[in-house]
């Protein structure tokens, strides 16, 4: 995470978007480097038939939509806030001026973007896998690591995200995920409490 700072000293603004609004689209360039400040966004796509695949979600302190804007591509998905929220952003070329000034925090950015490589990695050959158990488990358990880290604690995490959200990280229906998430609570797997999962 920039501090909000260091991103206000370049140039960066806060910007209130509401629940569902588009941020940027697939196809266009980046201009920005975008970060939450509160709230929460999602990167997606959608097959030919419509259906919506969700890349990642954000929340406050993560950043979004970077590797276009290091490789100047196109974005590969859109970003849309799941709810009300607050995003800080910066210029490309402000950006950039600010990570060639502040080697620290090109050092966090590069570790931020291969721990998120290293999930695609990691997930890659369970969403190719048919069964569920194994796709839902391997993403409950990369956000429990991720949040881990970042609050450097071992407690359980509380999965904030729907089932409907679940099945579109995983490329499954959701009525797949009430079924296997069932099935995970009764193998001792996961717990769900006031209808959230925890782990």
């Amino acid at each position: 995470m920039i501090t909000i700072e260091l991103l206000t000293q370049y140039g960066a603004e806060i910007r209130e978007v509401k629940k569902n609004e588009i941020i940027f689209q697939e196809g266009n360039y980046p201009s920005h480097y975008y970060q939450v400040v509160s709230g929460k966004v999602k990167m997606n796509n959608f097959s030919a038939d419509g259906r919506e695949f969700i890349q990642n979600i954000f929340t406050s302190g993560q950043s979004f939509g970077e590797p276009p804007l290091f490789i100047e591509e196109r974005y590969p998905a859109n970003a849309i806030a799941v709810s009300n929220a607050k995003i800080i952003q910066l210029p490309k070329g402000d950006f950039y001026e600010m990570m060639r000034q502040n080697n620290e925090v090109s050092l966090a950015m590069n570790k931020s973007l291969s721990r998120r490589l290293y999930y695609k990695s990691i997930m890659a050959p369970d969403i190719a896998s048919q069964d569920p158990d194994n796709r839902i488990m391997t993403l409950l358990n990369y956000l429990k690591s991720h949040q881990q880290a970042v609050e450097e604690t071992s407690r359980p995490l509380t999965i904030d995200l729907t089932r409907q959200q679940i099945a579109d990280l995983t490329g499954l229906r959701v009525e797949t995920v009430i079924r296997t998430l069932k099935r995970l609570e009764s193998d001792s797997k996961v717990q769900i409490i006031n209808s959230k999962v925890v782990i």
